[in-house]
């Protein structure tokens, strides 16, 4: 080394310019990819050599490489960055008004994509804000509301569902997302995946793996319109079913917006029914929501809203009448 370390003359911007260089092996690549001049990247380079007492970079024909000295600092540097973005976050959340915690309940199918995603979002918009999870019946959920339990509800209403009392409640429309039909990845439905719609009457033939559920939640049958199915299986939770479809042991319905977390084994496919009128998913609230509470509900519509958009943009669609 020519000289001692001098730590506090080390910069931020130094530390991005020298972890740079080191991932693009070279003076130019890093100064288009950061937008500097080549000069300004040799300055950078310079002054943080003259701070860490010794060179950073060996000097080749066709790039540079890192000396003892750079390799050291530059993995250090990924540490220090990664500190400094966390840094910057907290301090974000501190200028957030919105804190404190808030529980949400939702139907199960909506605990399996929906409602994680949506945590996850409102984490990173608004990180002073938790929300807790949990599921339940939708007349458990609507209990807990009125009993301020729950900031939010997330439920399903529509055709082959109860009328449920939401008098004196706030509603918000989060999803139009309807249901699918789950079967094995060796299925005869299984093109239909990356093709068109089933048409409901090939469903008719199908062995059904359905729900167990606790009363008041949708037990998700074989599908709705079907006269006389052939039930093969009973199963309370989603894994077991969805396991039993992957081992071959039938079909069941599931809802649209939990289609992204089927195990490996398993496809989707959509059906064409014109006498189905389908469901979609509410948020319920108390009246006039805090800020907190809209802001879960903004969380859980954007993240329905791009499900919906993977949706409309896939090459598969399901026909309306």
């Amino acid at each position: 080394m020519g000289h001692a370390p001098r730590l506090d003359e080390l910069t931020l911007a130094g530390l991005r310019v020298c972890r740079e260089i080191a991932l693009l092996g070279s003076f130019t690549a890093a100064a288009r990819s950061l937008g500097y001049s080549q000069p300004a990247i040799s300055r950078q380079v310079a002054a943080m050599e003259a701070a860490a007492g010794a060179p950073l970079f060996v000097r080749e024909t066709r790039g540079v490489r890192l000396s003892a000295a750079g390799t050291t600092v530059v993995g250090h540097a990924a540490r220090i960055m990664a500190d400094v973005e966390s840094l910057g976050r907290d301090l974000e959340g501190l200028a957030d008004q919105l804190t404190g915690t808030l529980r949400m309940g939702v139907f199960p199918s909506a605990a399996a994509v929906l409602a994680p995603r949506a945590i996850a979002h409102l984490g990173a918009d608004h990180p002073g804000l938790s929300v807790t999870l949990s599921e339940g019946s939708t007349p458990a959920l609507l209990r807990d509301l009125r009993r301020d339990r729950l900031a939010v509800a997330v439920i399903g209403t529509g055709s082959g569902l109860p009328h449920y009392d939401l008098d004196g409640l706030t509603t918000r429309r989060i999803s139009t997302a309807d249901l699918c039909v789950a079967v094995w990845a060796d299925h005869r439905f299984a093109e239909h995946a990356r093709t068109t719609p089933v048409p409901v009457g090939e469903l008719a033939t199908e062995r059904w793996v359905v729900g167990d559920g606790a009363a008041g939640d949708p037990q998700f049958e074989a599908w709705p319109t079907l006269r006389e199915p052939v039930i093969a299986h009973r199963a309370k939770g989603w894994p077991s079913r969805l396991g039993m479809v992957a081992a071959g042991l039938g079909v069941c319905v599931l809802p649209e917006l939990a289609a992204a977390s089927v195990p490996a084994g398993v496809v989707t496919v959509l059906v064409d029914d014109p006498g189905w009128l389908g469901r979609v998913t509410l948020a319920v609230t108390r009246p006039e929501p805090s800020a907190e509470v809209r802001a879960v509900l903004d969380a859980l519509a954007t993240v329905a809203d791009g499900l919906d958009a993977a949706r409309a943009t896939a090459p598969r669609r399901r026909s309306r009448p």
